[in-house]
């Protein structure tokens, strides 16, 4: 009889673990440098969670925003755990624990005069830093955690999830601070949803490709041998012609987009070629899914 042997903690998953971790604290400090440095000091209200952890501290100023942030986390967390995985929520819980402390610890004032620019700035940092805290296998929590559970089973951009959520937290910042604070809120809400998408998918943003050519079996081989990208070839009809073709269809990421087109055009400058944005693409080669 075999003795099942206990799975080992190889040195890869020790230095993906460091990688998380580096990852979330980098994302927390810039996030809590936003926070202390620029949304308070202008009476701004920041976005969805965060945001609500500082009207409630403007509300009862003796309550540590880092310790507010925690609280409001707690029922968040069995949604993480039920809908994404025990690793996301270990890690969220990690990522929180991180970005509530450096709310506690990080208090720099950055000095933005101008309330317009310190709006766009705050959302600069916001959005940086949630988008680099996502790239790991975890979040900061809060609004964090609902935006990958809607991705996940919905394909809803991590952005748009988080820009919906910020209609109650403007209104409360309309009433407990001004309607000016809460339209200076929105551009920072706005800058940071848009920072977000970029960090997360934009950076690994894939193309889908369809070409029309008489000459796919040159561009077939080209892209295969040469981009190492796969290929389908899709059998078509002529709309005016009905003469038969085939269409290549491939998904290759940003940076080869213009060496396919270089490529097609050296082969065959008259073929019919047609690129598009991606939402998502799941594959072990080619996916940019982030892996909760």
């Amino acid at each position: 009889m075999k003795i099942p042997v206990k799975p080992t903690f190889s040195l890869a998953d020790l230095r993906q673990v460091a990688i998380n971790l580096l990852l979330m604290t980098v994302g927390g400090v810039i996030c809590a440098l936003a926070v202390n440095g620029v949304i308070i000091p202008h009476d701004f209200a920041a976005g969805a969670i965060t945001g609500l952890a500082v009207i409630i501290n403007e509300l009862f100023p003796p309550l540590d925003i880092g310790l507010i942030y925690l609280l409001i986390n707690v029922p968040l967390f069995f949604g993480a755990y039920m809908a994404v995985g025990r690793r996301f929520f270990l890690y969220s819980l990690a990522g929180t624990l991180i970005f509530s402390l450096a709310l506690a610890l990080v208090k720099v004032d950055l000095a933005v005069e101008n309330d317009i620019l310190a709006a766009m700035f705050a959302g600069i940092l916001m959005g940086l830093g949630a988008g680099v805290t996502l790239r790991s296998q975890g979040s900061a929590g809060g609004a964090d955690i609902l935006s990958v559970m809607l991705m996940k089973r919905f394909s809803i951009p991590l952005g748009t999830t988080l820009l919906a959520l910020n209609v109650v937290v403007l209104s409360l910042a309309a009433v407990v601070f001004s309607l000016d604070s809460a339209l200076y809120t929105l551009i920072q809400i706005y800058v940071a949803a848009k920072l977000v998408n970029l960090v997360v998918t934009g950076l690994s943003q894939r193309k889908a490709v369809m070409i029309i050519s008489k000459h796919w079996p040159e561009i077939n081989r080209e892209i295969l041998r040469d981009l190492r990208r796969g290929t389908t070839v899709i059998p078509a009809r002529g709309g005016y012609s009905g003469s038969e073709e085939n269409m290549l269809y491939a998904v290759v990421n940003f940076r080869e987009i213009g060496e396919l087109k270089a490529m097609i055009r050296n082969i065959d400058p008259d073929a019919f070629v047609v690129v598009t944005d991606t939402l998502e693409v799941m594959n072990y080669r080619i996916g940019n899914q982030p892996h909760w």
